[in-house]
C-alpha cells in the first residue's frame, strides 16, 4: 500500500476573455463563469462585479472551511445562512484617487443549526480565521471582518 501525500501548494491556473469593457468571461477547470457590471455602469448585468465576486468568494469560503473544520472535530453543520454587509469606498474604482483598503469592514451575520457545544463552537471560530484563505487575505490587507455567530441547537 502506498502512502500518497496531496500536495500542499498548487499552480491555480485560468483562463479570461474581456468580451467588452464590462463584461468578463473566466474560464476554470471545466466551469465558465462572467464577471459583469450593472446596466447602469455600463454592462450587460449577466454576473456579479469583480468588487461583489471577492464578497462572493468570503461568503462561499467561510462556508466551505467552516464545514470541513466541523467535519474533522466530529460536529455537524447543517445548512448556513450567511448575510454580509461591506463598506466599500468607490472612489478607486471611479479613478477619482487610489484607495489602499477600499473595503473598510465586512459584517457577517453567519447563522447554523449544529450539535455542536459551545466550546467547539468557539475552537470552531478560531480555526475558521486561521485556515479560510480569502479572509486571510482581506485582513492582511486592513479589512475589519466582523462574524456574528447565531447559533440554533439541531
Amino acid at each position: 500500500m502506498t502512502n500518497m501525500t496531496p500536495k500542499t501548494e498548487v499552480t491555480m491556473s485560468m483562463s479570461a476573455t474581456g468580451e467588452t469593457h464590462a463584461r468578463t468571461k473566466i474560464n476554470i477547470r471545466d466551469v465558465s463563469s462572467i464577471i459583469d457590471e450593472p446596466e447602469a455602469r455600463g454592462g450587460t448585468n449577466q454576473g456579479l462585479t469583480p468588487t461583489e465576486t471577492l464578497m462572493a468568494s468570503l461568503i462561499g469560503c467561510t462556508n466551505v472551511i467552516s464545514k470541513r473544520i466541523a467535519h474533522k472535530m466530529g460536529i455537524e453543520l447543517g445548512e448556513m445562512d450567511i448575510q454580509l454587509s461591506a463598506k466599500f469606498d468607490r472612489r478607486g474604482t471611479m479613478l477619482e484617487e487610489e484607495i489602499d483598503v477600499p473595503f473598510s469592514s465586512v459584517l457577517m451575520d453567519i447563522e447554523i443549526d449544529t450539535d455542536a457545544t459551545e466550546e467547539q463552537m468557539t475552537a470552531l471560530k478560531k480555526d475558521l480565521a486561521k485556515f479560510c484563505p480569502i479572509a486571510k487575505v482581506l485582513r492582511g490587507s486592513g479589512v475589519k471582518i466582523t462574524e456574528n455567530w447565531i447559533v440554533n441547537p439541531l
